[in-house]
Protein backbone atom coordinates (compact mmCIF):
# COMPACT_ATOMS: atom_id res chain seq x y z
CA UNK A 1 0.00 0.00 0.00
CA UNK A 2 1.36 3.42 -0.97
CA UNK A 3 1.97 6.05 1.66
CA UNK A 4 2.08 9.73 0.88
CA UNK A 5 5.64 11.06 1.19
CA UNK A 6 6.25 13.75 3.77
CA UNK A 7 6.97 16.30 1.07
CA UNK A 8 3.41 15.96 -0.24
CA UNK A 9 1.56 16.30 3.09
CA UNK A 10 -1.12 18.92 3.46
CA UNK A 11 1.24 21.14 5.39
CA UNK A 12 3.68 21.49 2.49
CA UNK A 13 2.20 24.67 0.99
CA UNK A 14 3.98 26.15 -2.02
CA UNK A 15 3.29 29.67 -3.24
CA UNK A 16 4.50 28.98 -6.79
CA UNK A 17 3.09 25.67 -8.11
CA UNK A 18 5.47 23.61 -10.18
CA UNK A 19 4.56 22.54 -13.70
CA UNK A 20 4.55 18.97 -15.00
CA UNK A 21 3.91 17.68 -18.50
CA UNK A 22 2.13 14.32 -18.93
CA UNK A 23 2.62 12.62 -22.31
CA UNK A 24 0.34 9.68 -23.12
CA UNK A 25 -2.03 8.60 -25.87
CA UNK A 26 -4.39 7.26 -23.17
CA UNK A 27 -6.71 10.11 -22.12
CA UNK A 28 -7.85 8.19 -19.01
CA UNK A 29 -4.23 7.71 -17.91
CA UNK A 30 -3.58 11.45 -18.35
CA UNK A 31 -6.78 12.39 -16.53
CA UNK A 32 -5.93 10.29 -13.48
CA UNK A 33 -2.39 11.62 -13.32
CA UNK A 34 -3.70 15.18 -13.57
CA UNK A 35 -6.02 14.51 -10.60
CA UNK A 36 -3.24 13.11 -8.43
CA UNK A 37 -0.63 15.72 -9.36
CA UNK A 38 -3.10 18.58 -8.95
CA UNK A 39 -3.75 17.32 -5.42
CA UNK A 40 -0.01 17.58 -4.85
CA UNK A 41 -0.07 21.24 -5.94
CA UNK A 42 1.32 20.75 -9.43
CA UNK A 43 0.10 22.57 -12.49
CA UNK A 44 -0.25 19.91 -15.19
CA UNK A 45 -0.16 20.15 -18.98
CA UNK A 46 -1.10 17.24 -21.23
CA UNK A 47 0.16 15.89 -24.56
CA UNK A 48 -1.41 13.03 -26.52
CA UNK A 49 1.79 12.14 -28.37
CA UNK A 50 5.51 12.74 -28.69
CA UNK A 51 5.29 15.54 -31.25
CA UNK A 52 2.75 17.47 -29.18
CA UNK A 53 4.87 16.95 -26.05
CA UNK A 54 7.97 18.27 -27.83
CA UNK A 55 6.08 21.37 -28.98
CA UNK A 56 4.93 22.07 -25.42
CA UNK A 57 8.44 21.56 -24.08
CA UNK A 58 9.81 24.14 -26.48
CA UNK A 59 7.00 26.60 -25.77
CA UNK A 60 7.35 26.52 -21.97
CA UNK A 61 9.78 24.20 -20.20
CA UNK A 62 8.21 22.44 -17.17
CA UNK A 63 9.98 21.31 -13.99
CA UNK A 64 9.06 17.67 -14.62
CA UNK A 65 7.66 15.28 -17.19
CA UNK A 66 5.93 11.89 -16.97
CA UNK A 67 5.94 9.79 -20.14
CA UNK A 68 3.75 6.75 -20.76
CA UNK A 69 5.32 3.45 -21.80
CA UNK A 70 4.35 4.01 -25.45
CA UNK A 71 3.85 6.98 -27.78
CA UNK A 72 1.66 6.75 -30.89
CA UNK A 73 3.81 8.87 -33.20
CA UNK A 74 7.43 8.58 -32.03
CA UNK A 75 9.76 5.79 -30.96
CA UNK A 76 9.93 6.09 -27.17
CA UNK A 77 13.66 5.34 -26.83
CA UNK A 78 14.57 7.94 -29.44
CA UNK A 79 12.21 10.49 -27.90
CA UNK A 80 13.76 10.02 -24.43
CA UNK A 81 17.31 10.22 -25.79
CA UNK A 82 16.58 13.52 -27.58
CA UNK A 83 14.70 14.75 -24.51
CA UNK A 84 17.70 14.20 -22.21
CA UNK A 85 20.00 15.97 -24.67
CA UNK A 86 17.71 18.99 -25.11
CA UNK A 87 16.12 19.34 -21.66
CA UNK A 88 18.58 17.99 -19.06
CA UNK A 89 17.12 20.28 -16.39
CA UNK A 90 13.65 18.71 -16.62
CA UNK A 91 13.05 15.85 -14.20
CA UNK A 92 11.78 12.80 -16.06
CA UNK A 93 9.84 9.72 -14.98
CA UNK A 94 8.87 7.08 -17.56
CA UNK A 95 5.96 4.70 -16.93
CA UNK A 96 7.98 1.69 -18.11
CA UNK A 97 9.85 -0.39 -15.55
CA UNK A 98 13.39 -0.09 -16.91
CA UNK A 99 15.70 2.27 -15.06
CA UNK A 100 17.57 2.84 -18.33
CA UNK A 101 14.47 4.56 -19.69
CA UNK A 102 14.17 6.83 -16.68
CA UNK A 103 15.73 10.18 -15.98
CA UNK A 104 18.13 11.36 -13.27
CA UNK A 105 16.81 11.44 -9.74
CA UNK A 106 15.82 15.02 -8.94
CA UNK A 107 14.18 16.73 -5.95
CA UNK A 108 10.63 15.94 -7.08
CA UNK A 109 11.16 12.30 -7.98
CA UNK A 110 9.41 10.93 -4.87
CA UNK A 111 6.26 12.90 -5.60
CA UNK A 112 6.27 11.98 -9.30
CA UNK A 113 6.70 8.28 -8.56
CA UNK A 114 3.96 8.47 -5.95
CA UNK A 115 1.58 10.01 -8.52
CA UNK A 116 2.48 7.43 -11.15
CA UNK A 117 2.15 4.47 -8.78
CA UNK A 118 -1.14 5.78 -7.41
CA UNK A 119 -2.49 5.91 -10.96
CA UNK A 120 -1.25 2.43 -11.79
CA UNK A 121 -2.66 0.98 -8.57
CA UNK A 122 -6.05 2.53 -9.36
CA UNK A 123 -5.91 0.73 -12.71
CA UNK A 124 -5.28 -2.69 -11.26
CA UNK A 125 -7.37 -2.59 -8.08
CA UNK A 126 -10.64 -1.04 -9.24
CA UNK A 127 -12.28 -4.38 -9.98
CA UNK A 128 -12.28 -7.83 -8.46
CA UNK A 129 -11.41 -10.76 -10.72
CA UNK A 130 -14.48 -11.94 -12.67
CA UNK A 131 -15.37 -15.65 -12.60
CA UNK A 132 -14.37 -17.76 -15.57
CA UNK A 133 -17.72 -19.34 -16.44
CA UNK A 134 -20.58 -17.28 -17.86
CA UNK A 135 -23.15 -19.13 -15.74
CA UNK A 136 -21.33 -17.91 -12.60
CA UNK A 137 -21.10 -14.28 -13.68
CA UNK A 138 -22.05 -11.58 -11.18
CA UNK A 139 -20.91 -8.04 -10.77
CA UNK A 140 -17.97 -7.70 -8.34
CA UNK A 141 -19.02 -6.44 -4.92
CA UNK A 142 -17.31 -3.07 -5.49
CA UNK A 143 -19.32 -2.66 -8.69
CA UNK A 144 -22.62 -3.56 -6.99
CA UNK A 145 -21.88 -1.10 -4.22
CA UNK A 146 -21.08 1.59 -6.78
CA UNK A 147 -24.38 0.92 -8.54
CA UNK A 148 -26.27 1.35 -5.26
CA UNK A 149 -24.54 4.66 -4.53
CA UNK A 150 -25.18 5.89 -8.07
CA UNK A 151 -28.86 4.98 -7.90
CA UNK A 152 -29.28 6.90 -4.66
CA UNK A 153 -27.23 9.86 -5.90
CA UNK A 154 -28.08 10.65 -9.54
CA UNK A 155 -25.12 12.00 -11.45
CA UNK A 156 -22.54 10.01 -9.51
CA UNK A 157 -20.12 8.53 -12.06
CA UNK A 158 -19.64 4.77 -12.05
CA UNK A 159 -16.05 3.47 -11.75
CA UNK A 160 -14.39 2.07 -14.85
CA UNK A 161 -11.25 0.06 -15.13
CA UNK A 162 -8.70 0.91 -17.78
CA UNK A 163 -5.58 -1.21 -17.32
CA UNK A 164 -2.41 0.26 -18.79
CA UNK A 165 -2.06 -2.65 -21.22
CA UNK A 166 -5.40 -2.20 -22.97
CA UNK A 167 -6.94 0.70 -24.83
CA UNK A 168 -9.71 2.61 -23.03
CA UNK A 169 -12.30 2.07 -25.78
CA UNK A 170 -11.82 -1.72 -25.76
CA UNK A 171 -13.74 -2.87 -22.70
CA UNK A 172 -12.62 -6.21 -21.30
CA UNK A 173 -9.65 -7.75 -19.52
CA UNK A 174 -9.77 -11.18 -21.16
CA UNK A 175 -6.49 -12.16 -22.87
CA UNK A 176 -8.10 -11.91 -26.30
CA UNK A 177 -9.11 -8.29 -25.63
CA UNK A 178 -5.68 -7.35 -24.29
CA UNK A 179 -4.16 -8.92 -27.41
CA UNK A 180 -6.28 -6.66 -29.62
CA UNK A 181 -4.92 -3.60 -27.79
CA UNK A 182 -1.37 -4.90 -28.21
CA UNK A 183 -1.82 -5.41 -31.94
CA UNK A 184 -3.47 -2.01 -32.40
CA UNK A 185 -0.58 -0.29 -30.62
CA UNK A 186 1.94 -2.13 -32.80
CA UNK A 187 0.35 -1.35 -36.16
CA UNK A 188 -1.17 2.11 -35.55
CA UNK A 189 2.01 4.18 -36.15
CA UNK A 190 2.55 2.55 -39.57
CA UNK A 191 0.79 2.84 -42.93
CA UNK A 192 0.29 -0.93 -43.13
CA UNK A 193 -3.17 -2.04 -44.34
CA UNK A 194 -5.18 -3.76 -41.60
CA UNK A 195 -7.89 -6.39 -41.91
CA UNK A 196 -10.22 -6.83 -38.93
CA UNK A 197 -12.14 -10.10 -38.83
CA UNK A 198 -14.87 -10.97 -36.36
CA UNK A 199 -18.57 -11.73 -35.96
CA UNK A 200 -21.23 -9.06 -36.40
CA UNK A 201 -21.55 -6.81 -33.37
CA UNK A 202 -18.10 -7.58 -31.95
CA UNK A 203 -16.71 -4.04 -32.25
CA UNK A 204 -14.74 -4.05 -35.51
CA UNK A 205 -15.35 -0.35 -36.21
CA UNK A 206 -14.23 0.57 -32.68
CA UNK A 207 -10.94 -1.23 -33.35
CA UNK A 208 -10.59 0.60 -36.69
CA UNK A 209 -11.17 3.95 -34.96
CA UNK A 210 -8.53 3.04 -32.36
CA UNK A 211 -6.01 2.32 -35.12
CA UNK A 212 -6.74 5.75 -36.58
CA UNK A 213 -6.71 7.55 -33.21
CA UNK A 214 -3.27 6.23 -32.30
CA UNK A 215 -1.77 6.87 -35.73
CA UNK A 216 0.03 9.98 -37.03
CA UNK A 217 -3.08 10.48 -39.19
CA UNK A 218 -5.35 11.08 -36.20
CA UNK A 219 -5.89 14.76 -37.06
CA UNK A 220 -6.99 13.86 -40.59
CA UNK A 221 -10.36 12.33 -41.59
CA UNK A 222 -11.58 8.89 -40.58
CA UNK A 223 -14.01 7.95 -43.36
CA UNK A 224 -16.15 4.82 -43.01
CA UNK A 225 -18.26 3.12 -45.65
CA UNK A 226 -20.33 -0.05 -45.30
CA UNK A 227 -19.88 -1.99 -48.53
CA UNK A 228 -22.99 -4.08 -47.81
CA UNK A 229 -25.30 -1.11 -47.24
CA UNK A 230 -24.94 0.57 -50.65
CA UNK A 231 -26.41 -0.89 -53.86
CA UNK A 232 -23.83 -2.34 -56.23
CA UNK A 233 -24.73 0.18 -58.96
CA UNK A 234 -23.89 3.11 -56.66
CA UNK A 235 -20.99 1.72 -54.68
CA UNK A 236 -18.33 2.53 -57.28
CA UNK A 237 -19.39 6.20 -57.50
CA UNK A 238 -19.64 6.36 -53.69
CA UNK A 239 -16.09 5.10 -53.30
CA UNK A 240 -14.31 6.76 -56.21
CA UNK A 241 -16.50 9.79 -56.88
CA UNK A 242 -17.93 10.80 -60.25
CA UNK A 243 -18.03 13.64 -62.75
CA UNK A 244 -21.07 15.58 -63.82
CA UNK A 245 -23.16 13.56 -66.26
CA UNK A 246 -21.26 10.32 -65.59
CA UNK A 247 -24.59 8.51 -65.22
CA UNK A 248 -28.29 9.28 -65.06
CA UNK A 249 -28.95 11.58 -62.13
CA UNK A 250 -25.34 12.80 -61.81
CA UNK A 251 -26.24 16.49 -62.15
CA UNK A 252 -22.94 17.54 -60.58
CA UNK A 253 -19.57 16.03 -59.81
CA UNK A 254 -18.86 14.53 -56.41
CA UNK A 255 -15.76 13.57 -54.44
CA UNK A 256 -15.78 9.91 -53.39
CA UNK A 257 -15.17 8.48 -49.94
CA UNK A 258 -11.58 7.48 -50.80
CA UNK A 259 -10.63 10.99 -51.86
CA UNK A 260 -12.43 12.46 -48.84
CA UNK A 261 -10.12 10.39 -46.62
CA UNK A 262 -6.94 11.87 -48.15
CA UNK A 263 -4.27 12.09 -45.45
CA UNK A 264 -6.34 9.98 -43.09
CA UNK A 265 -7.89 6.53 -42.81
CA UNK A 266 -10.50 4.79 -44.98
CA UNK A 267 -12.52 2.12 -43.18
CA UNK A 268 -14.12 -0.40 -45.56
CA UNK A 269 -16.67 -2.22 -43.44
CA UNK A 270 -18.00 -5.57 -44.70
CA UNK A 271 -15.41 -5.66 -47.48
CA UNK A 272 -16.42 -9.26 -48.17
CA UNK A 273 -19.69 -7.99 -49.70
CA UNK A 274 -17.94 -5.92 -52.38
CA UNK A 275 -18.68 -7.14 -55.95
CA UNK A 276 -15.79 -8.85 -57.73
CA UNK A 277 -15.77 -6.30 -60.56
CA UNK A 278 -15.30 -3.40 -58.16
CA UNK A 279 -12.61 -5.30 -56.26
CA UNK A 280 -10.30 -4.99 -59.30
CA UNK A 281 -10.60 -1.19 -59.27
CA UNK A 282 -10.06 -1.10 -55.52
CA UNK A 283 -6.94 -3.26 -55.94
CA UNK A 284 -5.36 -0.66 -58.21
CA UNK A 285 -5.98 2.03 -55.62
CA UNK A 286 -4.54 -0.09 -52.81
CA UNK A 287 -1.45 -0.91 -54.90
CA UNK A 288 -0.52 2.54 -56.20
CA UNK A 289 -2.66 5.09 -54.31
CA UNK A 290 -4.37 6.29 -57.47
CA UNK A 291 -8.09 6.47 -58.22
CA UNK A 292 -10.19 7.35 -61.22
CA UNK A 293 -13.56 9.00 -60.78
CA UNK A 294 -16.50 7.50 -62.65
CA UNK A 295 -16.75 9.29 -65.99
CA UNK A 296 -13.24 10.80 -65.78
CA UNK A 297 -10.14 9.84 -67.76
CA UNK A 298 -7.71 11.45 -65.33
CA UNK A 299 -6.30 9.76 -62.25
CA UNK A 300 -6.03 11.35 -58.82
CA UNK A 301 -3.22 10.56 -56.37
CA UNK A 302 -4.27 10.26 -52.73
CA UNK A 303 -2.58 9.30 -49.46
CA UNK A 304 -4.98 7.02 -47.59
CA UNK A 305 -4.43 4.28 -45.04
CA UNK A 306 -6.85 1.38 -45.61
CA UNK A 307 -8.47 -0.55 -42.77
CA UNK A 308 -11.01 -3.18 -43.82
CA UNK A 309 -13.37 -5.38 -41.81
CA UNK A 310 -15.47 -8.46 -42.46
CA UNK A 311 -17.52 -11.03 -40.61
CA UNK A 312 -16.85 -13.60 -43.35
CA UNK A 313 -13.92 -16.08 -43.58
CA UNK A 314 -12.21 -13.99 -46.24
CA UNK A 315 -9.20 -16.29 -46.69
CA UNK A 316 -11.53 -19.18 -47.52
CA UNK A 317 -13.52 -17.00 -49.90
CA UNK A 318 -10.28 -15.99 -51.62
CA UNK A 319 -9.38 -19.65 -52.08
CA UNK A 320 -12.70 -20.57 -53.71
CA UNK A 321 -12.92 -17.46 -55.91
CA UNK A 322 -15.63 -15.55 -54.04
CA UNK A 323 -13.11 -12.82 -53.21
CA UNK A 324 -10.06 -11.72 -55.22
CA UNK A 325 -7.02 -13.39 -53.68
CA UNK A 326 -4.68 -10.58 -54.82
CA UNK A 327 -6.84 -8.00 -53.06
CA UNK A 328 -7.11 -10.19 -49.97
CA UNK A 329 -3.34 -10.41 -49.61
CA UNK A 330 -3.06 -6.64 -50.07
CA UNK A 331 -5.60 -5.95 -47.34
CA UNK A 332 -4.60 -8.70 -44.90
CA UNK A 333 -1.04 -7.52 -44.33
CA UNK A 334 -1.86 -7.22 -40.63
CA UNK A 335 -4.77 -9.18 -39.15
CA UNK A 336 -6.75 -8.32 -36.02
CA UNK A 337 -9.54 -10.61 -34.84
CA UNK A 338 -12.41 -9.38 -32.66
CA UNK A 339 -13.92 -12.21 -30.58
CA UNK A 340 -17.55 -13.12 -30.05
CA UNK A 341 -18.85 -12.09 -26.62
CA UNK A 342 -19.16 -15.78 -25.72
CA UNK A 343 -15.37 -16.04 -26.07
CA UNK A 344 -14.77 -13.47 -23.33
CA UNK A 345 -17.90 -13.92 -21.24
CA UNK A 346 -15.98 -13.03 -18.07
CA UNK A 347 -15.91 -9.44 -19.35
CA UNK A 348 -19.71 -9.19 -19.16
CA UNK A 349 -19.72 -7.30 -15.80
CA UNK A 350 -17.28 -4.71 -17.16
CA UNK A 351 -19.34 -4.24 -20.30
CA UNK A 352 -22.56 -3.86 -18.30
CA UNK A 353 -20.90 -1.20 -16.14
CA UNK A 354 -19.58 0.60 -19.20
CA UNK A 355 -22.93 0.78 -21.01
CA UNK A 356 -24.93 1.73 -17.91
CA UNK A 357 -22.44 4.50 -17.20
CA UNK A 358 -22.84 5.79 -20.76
CA UNK A 359 -26.62 5.79 -20.45
CA UNK A 360 -26.27 7.55 -17.09
CA UNK A 361 -24.86 10.59 -18.88
CA UNK A 362 -28.23 11.21 -20.55
CA UNK A 363 -30.60 10.06 -17.78
CA UNK A 364 -30.46 9.07 -14.10
CA UNK A 365 -28.04 6.20 -13.66
CA UNK A 366 -29.55 2.79 -13.06
CA UNK A 367 -28.24 -0.37 -11.46
CA UNK A 368 -28.96 -4.08 -11.98
CA UNK A 369 -30.31 -6.37 -9.30
CA UNK A 370 -29.07 -9.95 -8.91
CA UNK A 371 -31.97 -11.45 -10.88
CA UNK A 372 -31.24 -9.22 -13.87
CA UNK A 373 -27.53 -10.06 -13.74
CA UNK A 374 -28.30 -13.78 -13.62
CA UNK A 375 -30.60 -13.48 -16.65
CA UNK A 376 -27.93 -11.63 -18.62
CA UNK A 377 -25.28 -14.18 -17.63
CA UNK A 378 -27.41 -17.05 -18.90
CA UNK A 379 -27.83 -15.62 -22.40
CA UNK A 380 -25.66 -16.83 -25.32
CA UNK A 381 -25.35 -13.38 -27.00
CA UNK A 382 -25.54 -14.27 -30.70
CA UNK A 383 -25.48 -10.53 -31.47
CA UNK A 384 -22.37 -10.05 -29.31
CA UNK A 385 -21.51 -6.71 -27.65
CA UNK A 386 -23.91 -4.73 -29.84
CA UNK A 387 -26.77 -6.96 -28.70
CA UNK A 388 -25.79 -6.43 -25.06
CA UNK A 389 -25.83 -2.66 -25.54
CA UNK A 390 -29.30 -2.77 -27.08
CA UNK A 391 -30.66 -5.12 -24.40
CA UNK A 392 -29.42 -2.81 -21.64
CA UNK A 393 -30.86 0.27 -23.35
CA UNK A 394 -34.21 -1.50 -23.75
CA UNK A 395 -34.13 -2.57 -20.09
CA UNK A 396 -33.42 0.98 -18.92
CA UNK A 397 -36.42 2.22 -20.90
CA UNK A 398 -38.70 -0.53 -19.57
CA UNK A 399 -37.61 0.26 -16.00
CA UNK A 400 -39.06 3.75 -16.37
CA UNK A 401 -38.33 5.93 -13.35
CA UNK A 402 -37.23 2.99 -11.21
CA UNK A 403 -33.50 3.15 -10.32
CA UNK A 404 -33.14 -0.64 -10.35
CA UNK A 405 -33.38 -2.90 -13.41
CA UNK A 406 -34.88 -6.31 -12.58
CA UNK A 407 -35.10 -9.54 -14.56
CA UNK A 408 -38.56 -8.51 -15.77
CA UNK A 409 -37.06 -5.66 -17.79
CA UNK A 410 -34.50 -7.89 -19.52
CA UNK A 411 -36.00 -8.46 -22.97
CA UNK A 412 -33.83 -10.19 -25.56
CA UNK A 413 -36.19 -9.23 -28.36
CA UNK A 414 -37.09 -12.80 -29.30
CA UNK A 415 -40.32 -13.43 -31.15
CA UNK A 416 -42.86 -15.29 -29.07
CA UNK A 417 -45.63 -17.29 -30.82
Amino acid sequence: MQTVPASVSSGAIRIHPRTALVASADSNFRRRLVQVLSGLRWQVREAAGGAEAWSQLEAATPEAMIVDSWLPDLELKEFLKDFRDSFPQVELVAACASDKMDGPRGPHRQELLYALRSTQETDTAAWNVAPARSDELTLPQTARDAHAVAAENPGTPLPTRSPADRLPELIGDAPCMVEISRRVRLVAPRTTPVLIEGPTGSGKEIVAEAVHRLSPRSRKPFVAINCAAIPEALLEAELFGHTRGAFTGAVQGRVGRIEAADGGTLFLDEIGEMPLGLQAKLLRFVECGELQRVGDNETVKVDVRVVAATHRPLARHAEDGRFRSDLYYRLAVFLIRTPALSEHAADLPLLIEHFLEQMGRRAPVKRMDESALARLAGHTWPGNVRELEHVLERAAILAGDEPVITAGEIDFGLMVN
